[in-house]
């Protein structure tokens, strides 16, 4: 059997293997998948030691991404503009990165939500590593404005200049929270805030009634965040069908058959 895994520290809460083994299942494809935690110190050599015993991919969750796109000996055009990686695939070429995080927030915004982002006014809420992994993924839908709010102002703005030429004149710029002039048709709250029960301090002009607020966090109860914007018109989304939908591409990946999420992501919610 193949095997994979998803390395992290800490790793046990892990929902990757349990959604792989339904895509595996659904898919036919025969492989084993397992949570691996890796030293804080020790990423590399846990990455090696995997590929020793046959391992053919693996997931990378936090806090080694970084890492991976170091490991890795070839990146693709996605990992090299999250300029972080999520998922290895190892060849007899070497180790490739990808990073299918953005590829997951936006086949869960379009597909799954049913909402389009041609066109359509978008605002990124930090500046960090979560939100750097979307912004090229969201730009190949050509939304009319991508708008990169974050606490530190020249943080925003670096990144906004970063994928400027890609968003075409106009489209892409960054600001701090306060500056922030809505409304918007999506708003992603790609910062951590909602970790420590947070929100990011935002006037409440940026949501109007049918705005999309997408935030990368999931739980049982609804983020602090999803709260605020249901209590200003948004439709609130967590980040679970994020998660389910970026690890439909990295299976797709690693087996060249992409499964549909959509009973997966149902049963995983039921769970919650």
């Amino acid at each position: 059997m193949d095997r994979y895994c998803v390395f992290g520290n800490p790793i046990a809460h892990s929902k990757s293997p349990a959604i792989h083994a339904a895509f595996a299942a659904q898919t036919g494809q025969s492989l084993t998948y397992e949570a691996r935690l890796a030293p804080l110190d020790g990423f590399a050599a846990a990455v090696q030691a995997f590929i020793a015993e046959g391992g053919k991919g693996a997931n990378v969750t936090v806090p080694f991404k970084l890492e991976a796109h170091k490991l890795a000996q070839a990146l693709t055009v996605r990992a090299q503009a999250a300029g972080a990686v999520n998922t290895l695939h190892f060849t007899e070429q070497g180790i490739i990165g990808d990073n299918t995080d953005g590829a997951g927030l936006v086949a869960d915004i379009v597909n799954n939500a049913g909402v389009a982002i041609t066109g359509k006014r978008v605002l990124l809420l930090g500046a960090g590593g979560a939100a750097r992994g979307v912004v090229l993924p969201i730009l190949e839908h050509r939304p009319a404005r991508l708008v990169i709010a974050n606490r530190t102002v020249a943080t925003a703005e670096e990144l906004a200049r970063q994928f400027a030429a890609l968003g075409g004149a106009g489209v892409v710029s960054g600001c701090g929270f306060g500056q922030v002039q809505g409304p918007f048709d999506i708003v992603i709250n790609a910062t951590s805030a909602s970790l420590q029960g947070d929100l990011p301090p935002l006037p409440a002009g940026v949501f109007a009634p049918g705005t999309l607020a997408l935030d990368m966090m999931y739980g049982a109860q609804p983020t602090v965040f999803m709260q605020y914007a249901t209590g200003h018109g948004a439709l609130a989304r967590d980040g679970l069908g994020m998660l389910v939908e970026q690890a439909a591409e990295a299976f797709a990946m690693w087996r060249g058959v992409h499964p549909a999420t959509g009973e997966v992501l149902h049963q995983l919610r039921a769970a919650l």
